[in-house]
């Protein structure tokens, strides 16, 4: 492991913004074998952590927590935190939001297969999934898929509020699939979040990735709907096309997004 990331995770152990079990928990175990019980130390807790009762907001995947820190700042009535299993990456946002004295952001280093052993039941107001990888090869590691839909209905507030922001069509098209299967009617669904009218809540805050897929002309989706907490989600059965720009790797893109 390089210096620099070494000296990330010593000072991620003195951030009280950040949230963790042990370096030796995190680096050498596999967190799908860790005991299924609630984690007493974070479960349940999280008002004890902000100091106030506000509406908790994940971000899933948060990355480098662009997204959690912008929401934060933006939104100071409610509590936001990032999760994300790369220590290195959570260090930025953290750090961020220290120097902007955000007292409603937080981390929270795990994988968020893990995800329903830090919270209670209803704990959570709302999930963002930013620019997830859309694993067009492995279904069950698809942020929106059923197999991670069931996880979040153990810890959201019935009814409780998924945003998906993407600039993949195959993701976008697999999450449509799915709330089809399972008769949920998205709230806002569009295939060009910046040529939309009428979108429902400001959603102008640009990741690092978001920008250059902008630059790079493509179209931002998005699809916000509500999670019913006793629905009994059924996975849909369905081929997709792959991206045609993925297989390039992140640096470079087809020409078009569609042909």
């Amino acid at each position: 492991m390089g210096k620099n990331k070494l000296k990330k995770f010593a000072e991620m152990q003195a951030l009280d913004n950040v949230f963790q079990l042990s370096a030796n928990d995190i680096e050498e175990k596999d967190f799908r074998k860790l005991s299924c019980a609630k984690l007493p130390e974070y479960a349940g807790r999280w008002k004890d952590v902000f100091g106030n009762d506000n509406p908790i907001v994940l971000e899933l995947g948060c990355g480098k927590g662009e997204y959690t820190v912008g929401l934060a700042d933006r939104y100071p009535d409610k509590n936001f935190i990032g999760v994300d299993i790369k220590g290195a990456r959570i260090w930025s946002g953290a750090k961020q939001a220290k120097q902007k004295g955000l007292r409603n952001a937080a981390f929270l280093r795990t994988n968020i297969e893990m995800i329903p052993q830090f919270f209670n039941e209803n704990e959570v107001s709302e999930i963002w999934l930013t620019f997830s990888d859309p694993q067009m090869k492995k279904p069950t590691k698809r942020l929106t898929s059923t197999y991670f839909l069931y996880r979040y209905q153990l810890i959201l507030r019935d009814g409780g509020l998924v945003h998906l922001k993407t600039d993949s069509p195959f993701l976008f098209t697999y999450t449509s699939y799915v709330l089809r299967e399972n008769h949920i009617e998205p709230l806002f669904c569009t295939a060009d979040l910046y040529a939309a009218a009428d979108v429902p809540i400001d959603l102008d805050i640009k990741t690092h990735y978001e920008r250059q897929w902008l630059e790079r002309g493509m179209t931002i989706k998005y699809i916000q709907f509500a999670l019913p907490k006793s629905l009994a989600l059924v996975e849909p059965n369905v081929e997709i096309e792959p991206d045609n720009y993925r297989s390039y790797g992140r640096r470079r893109m087809a020409p078009k997004e569609q042909e």
